[in-house]
């Protein structure tokens, strides 16, 4: 408790309002931050202009981005805990104020949509945070204020509250004496798993294509080979991990109006906009490094992969179709990757198939996605380049796909090189209709709103895929090592 304590009367209602912080505090993550990327998001350029408005002070960048950067109040990840407890304060009588350094227009905003405050502070020409805000409260409310804050810069204005509220971040604080929190409404997560979290190190899963080269031209027992292709594995994963954050933080409003995304940790202010751009700087470090100790040809690989997936965030996934094209390319990315690093020459049939498989691959995703989606018919997607009505196009498309990279495949079987790499290379026509039905299956799964993750991982996570892949590899072996007498062995001239 504050020099500005006083005794009430426990039968007598407490006139002393209670000010409520917005950012960080009545809602997970930071508005300012948020408003920044999503108004670099509709033009780079807009740095330039947050650059000159930064010389008139943060009042005035604030003042910038209200407008030029979309706000809706009913997407926010709100406190709920204290949301809660601003509805029991209020039902006794007492004032209840939102108290911010964000922008008026964002804070009104805000205070209209949840209708629990009888008035709000925040900035105009001042930038209302630490002193500031301190002193225009000391004026405000004489006979003292409560005050719930979530950071250091809430450390004036709990100097002279009545009573130390602290939320999220501000609950790990160690307070001045003779300050002492009287409530806390901690954060549900923790910062570092949440930040692992959105990096989906699950989805590192899929750079395990980069040993597609070794396995299909049988080098997987070569040791100097393997480890090649490790260090590219993991040097691809931190790469993907690095634009996962930056995706994550692009689309933030996308994600908060996603029935599912809107947990992601970005969306749900588990882990902060800074916190995310430092780990993507030393993912992005690391990655570049490990591509550059495998030569610059596997260097070149990387950086073109991360340039398609920056441009994919940020544009490329609006764009129909050309999406899923772009997801497809990246998928295959991969694969060439895995063959410049460990110098294995790459088969034109393995490229065409990696093409049909991968865009069957991106079209089921998109699927998944298209069903998952609360809008339907003629309303577009948000987003995203399609309409609810597309799905059933999409679907015709995939099929193709799938269909397409099957034929490639049986094509690729009766060439005559396929006899220098396989004693029996008929017995990899087994291998196509156990493709043709897993990719079928796939195509059902979507549509019958199971397919929750990226289909890839999805595989390696469902027991029928998985077995599937482990009949693959078992044809594949027995079409190495396996003699028989029973005509299968065909050559062909």
């Amino acid at each position: 408790m504050s020099e500005h304590a006083k005794a009430v009367p426990a039968d007598a209602p407490d006139t002393v309002p209670l000010c409520v912080d917005l950012d960080g505090t009545l809602v997970h993550g930071d508005l300012l931050h948020e408003a920044a990327i999503a108004a670099l998001k509709t033009s780079p350029a807009k740095l330039i202009g947050m650059m000159a408005a930064l010389r008139g002070g943060r009042a005035a960048l604030k003042a910038y981005l209200v407008e030029h950067a979309a706000f809706d109040p009913a997407l926010l990840p709100y406190r709920a805990d204290l949301i809660d407890y601003i509805r029991e304060q209020r039902a006794t009588g007492r004032p209840v104020h939102l108290v911010t350094a964000s922008p008026r227009a964002w804070a009104e905003a805000v205070a209209d949509h949840l209708g629990l405050f009888d008035a709000v502070q925040a900035s105009e020409t001042t930038n209302l945070k630490g002193p500031a805000k301190a002193d225009m409260l000391r004026t405000m409310h004489a006979g003292g204020y409560d005050y719930v804050g979530d950071s250091r810069a809430d450390m004036p204005v709990w100097r002279g509250a009545r009573s130390v509220l602290r939320a999220g971040r501000g609950t790990r604080l160690t307070l001045e004496a003779p300050l002492v929190s009287s409530r806390d409404f901690p954060e549900p997560t923790r910062p570092l798993a949440a930040i692992i979290r959105a990096m989906r190190p699950h989805q590192w899963l899929k750079n395990m294509l980069v040993f597609v080269p070794l396995v299909t031209s049988h080098e997987w027992m070569n040791p100097a080979l393997l480890i090649t292709a490790i260090v590219a594995m993991l040097s691809f994963s931190f790469a993907a991990s690095a634009t996962y954050l930056l995706n994550d933080m692009l689309d933030i409003p996308a994600d908060r109006a996603h029935k599912r995304k809107r947990k992601r940790p970005f969306a749900s202010g588990a882990t902060s906009i800074p916190t995310g751009l430092a780990v993507m700087g030393l993912l992005l470090l690391l990655a570049v490094g490990m591509a550059a100790a495998l030569g610059v040809g596997f260097l070149i690989v990387l950086v073109g992969y991360m340039v398609v997936t920056t441009a994919y965030s940020i544009r490329l996934k609006r764009a129909m179709l050309v999406d899923v094209f772009t997801l497809a390319g990246l998928y295959s990315v991969r694969v060439v990757g895995g063959g410049v690093a460990t110098h294995v020459p790459l088969s034109l049939w393995l490229l065409a198939f990696s093409m049909f498989l991968f865009l069957a691959l991106a079209i089921v995703k998109r699927c998944a996605e298209l069903v998952d989606r609360p809008d339907t018919g003629t309303a577009r997607v948000a987003g995203r380049g399609y309409y609810g009505d597309d799905l059933s196009v999409l679907q015709s498309l995939g099929s193709a796909s799938s269909f397409s990279a099957v034929m490639v495949f049986s094509l690729y079987v009766t060439q005559p090189e396929v006899t220098k790499l396989y004693v029996n290379p008929a017995l990899l026509w087994l291998i196509a209709p156990l493709l043709l039905y897993w990719l079928s299956r796939m195509m059902l799964l979507a549509q019958r709103g199971k397919m929750h993750d990226d289909p890839l991982v999805f595989a390696v996570k469902d027991r029928k895929s998985l077995w599937i892949i482990a009949l693959c590899g078992v044809i594949m072996i027995a079409a190495v090592k396996l003699q028989t007498s029973i005509g299968i062995v065909v050559p062909i001239r």
